[in-house]
C-alpha cells in the first residue's frame, strides 16, 4: 500500500498559443492547435471545446482590445478541458440579448450554453482572462448542455 503523500497533485497538462498581433484568421489554427493538443478528447465533446474556445476568442478580437494568449487544460478524471483567454481590455462580457436587427450578441451563450462553467479573472493594469470549462466525460457522456455539471 503507497504510503499517504502530503506533495499536490501534479497540474494538469496544459497547452498555450501567443496570439499577440494576430488577427480572426488565425482562429484556423487555434482549432487545429487544439485538435492536436487534446488528441484523447472525444470528438462529440472536441466540438463543443473548439466552438468554446473559437466563441471566447472571437470576443477578445471584438470587445477586448485582441487577444494576448490563448491556454487549454485537459483533466482526464473528472474529463473536463479548462479554455483561458487573455486581453488587455478590463471590460467584462455579457450576456446580451440578440437582436435580428444587429450581428453579434450570440457568442457567449454559445459559451453559457457548452461551458460547465465559466467567468473572468481580473489582473492589474486592466487586463483579464475570460475562462470556460467545458466537461467531455467519455462516449457515454451527457454535454453539459444537457444537464447541470457539477
Amino acid at each position: 500500500m503507497p504510503e499517504p503523500s502530503n506533495e499536490p497533485a501534479p497540474a494538469p497538462p496544459s497547452w498555450s498559443m501567443d496570439l499577440r498581433g494576430t488577427t480572426a484568421p488565425a482562429l484556423v489554427e487555434i482549432r487545429r492547435w487544439a485538435s492536436r493538443a487534446l488528441a484523447r478528447v472525444a470528438d462529440a465533446h472536441l466540438g463543443d471545446v473548439l466552438l468554446v474556445a473559437t466563441e471566447l476568442v472571437t470576443n477578445a478580437y471584438d470587445h477586448g482590445e485582441g487577444p494576448l494568449q490563448v491556454r487549454m487544460s485537459h483533466t482526464p478524471s473528472p474529463c473536463r478541458v479548462r479554455i483561458e483567454v487573455d486581453d488587455n481590455c478590463p471590460d467584462h462580457p455579457q450576456l446580451t440579448v440578440p437582436s435580428l436587427e444587429r450581428p453579434g450578441g450570440r457568442g457567449m451563450h454559445i459559451v453559457d450554453k457548452l461551458a460547465c462553467s465559466w467567468g473572468v479573472a481580473e489582473h492589474p493594469a486592466g487586463s483579464k482572462t475570460v475562462w470556460a470549462e467545458v466537461s467531455c466525460g467519455g462516449s457515454d457522456a451527457v454535454p453539459c448542455a444537457a444537464v447541470a455539471c457539477s
